[in-house]
């Protein structure tokens, strides 16, 4: 087999496979094509150097809002995925029935990222969320569409994979867990997983989490306090327990206002470690305290979570709550998706979203990106020789 790239010398981390060595990976026709020492090369084969640095499978970031130009909060998708290393970015309810097929149009199609996509319960999706005007789409329960929901998940298979809602007062007023319950209508009518947001009470942490099913996700999980995670004595609520017990996902979504380093600390301390970490990345909080992807994934290395795992929470763990289990991995066969990262070492400095500092003492960073088994972006300033 002629292969069309390799990238050698690099430590290459696939937790789907518990693979932690220096090996090198070669690309054929836009898949991972084989893993091994010494790939032979051919004339035509471009071979990148990559020692010193961390290959693993293209990172999916689970939450994220990506419709640019089409709501205030969306993001550039391919933009990001340079920035970031991510090859799969999940939008989680920017678009709704009402308007999903202008997303798919505009966005998914023309975006060389990988774009797939939680719908939103309510007509409009997140339609209303800037500096100047913030209005909770789930409030007004007269949005609320059911009927088109489930049927604009069915005809767009290929690229939506759950249902989401966002309850909480900022999202939904004073509506309570009533937009959740319909949401939990529409994902069981359609046969798909529900990602549920949630912020300040009411409703509470409790009542949103004992109604979720085996896979549906609670994203802002490490929430600050009001409807964290944790007692006041720093445990693990019960009813947490109970749904991690029967299958609930339990997913970071950093953004704006949702991750907390004092409820890290104590779920952590708990041995309760997030299912998959991601950003919540969009136009709020792109320049902080999120930032993006790989920070992150460096907050959770800086409190004390070990690089594997945290490599684990943003490729396999995340392919498995998205039902993609072809993702997230560098078997071969997989689509030729790599992120090639460097590990920095220094003093650098972490915020949370109630702007407590945390100096950490490593930084992941995206030096390159693989996708359809070619080099597509490497970071300015960084060269990988050809060897």
């Amino acid at each position: 087999m002629d292969f069309d790239l390799i990238l050698t010398g690099g430590r290459v981390i696939d937790p789907s496979q518990n693979l932690d060595e220096v090996t090198e990976i070669g690309f054929a026709g836009g898949k991972v094509a084989r893993l091994g020492r010494s790939l032979p090369r051919a004339p035509g084969t471009e071979v990148r150097d990559v020692t010193g640095r961390i290959v693993t499978p293209g990172l999916i970031d689970l939450h994220t809002h990506v419709y640019v130009h089409g709501t205030s909060l969306g993001i550039d998708a391919d933009t990001f995925g340079r920035n970031s290393g991510v090859t799969t970015a999940v939008d989680t309810g920017s678009a709704g029935p009402g308007n999903f097929a202008g997303f798919r149009k505009h966005v998914i199609e023309r975006s060389e990222v990988r774009i797939l996509a939680y719908l939103h319960v309510s007509h409009a999706g997140i339609f209303g969320f800037s500096e100047r005007v913030m209005v909770g789409e789930s409030e007004e329960m007269r949005l609320m569409n059911p009927i088109d929901a489930v049927a604009v998940a069915d005809a767009n298979r290929d690229v939506i994979v759950g249902i989401k809602v966002r309850v909480g007062r900022h999202a939904s007023g004073t509506s309570g867990v009533a937009p959740l319950d319909i949401a939990l209508q529409v994902a069981e009518e359609a046969g798909m997983p529900l990602m549920a947001h949630i912020d300040h009470p009411p409703p509470s942490y409790e009542e949103v989490v004992e109604r979720l099913r085996p896979g549906d996700i609670l994203t802002h999980a490490f929430r600050p306090f009001p409807n964290a995670p944790v007692t006041p004595q720093g445990r693990v609520k019960q009813v947490v327990l109970a749904a991690r017990e029967r299958g609930v996902i339990f997913d970071i979504g950093h953004g704006k206002g949702s991750f907390a380093f004092r409820t890290a600390r104590a779920m952590l301390a708990n041995g309760f470690m997030p299912d998959t970490i991601s950003s919540d990345v969009h136009t709020l909080c792109i320049n902080g305290p999120a930032f993006d992807q790989v920070t992150t994934l460096s907050k959770f290395l800086c409190l004390g979570v070990s690089l594997p795992e945290v490599i684990r929470a943003s490729t396999v763990n995340a392919a498995a709550a998205l039902r993609r289990p072809e993702l997230g991995s560098l078997r071969p066969g997989s689509p030729g998706e790599a992120t090639i990262l460097s590990l920095e070492q220094g003093r650098f400095d972490y915020v949370d979203v109630v702007g407590e500092h945390l100096e950490g003492d490593r930084r992941i960073v995206a030096d390159g990106v693989v996708l359809g088994g070619r080099l597509w972006h490497v970071r300015e300033g960084v060269t990988f020789a050809r060897a």
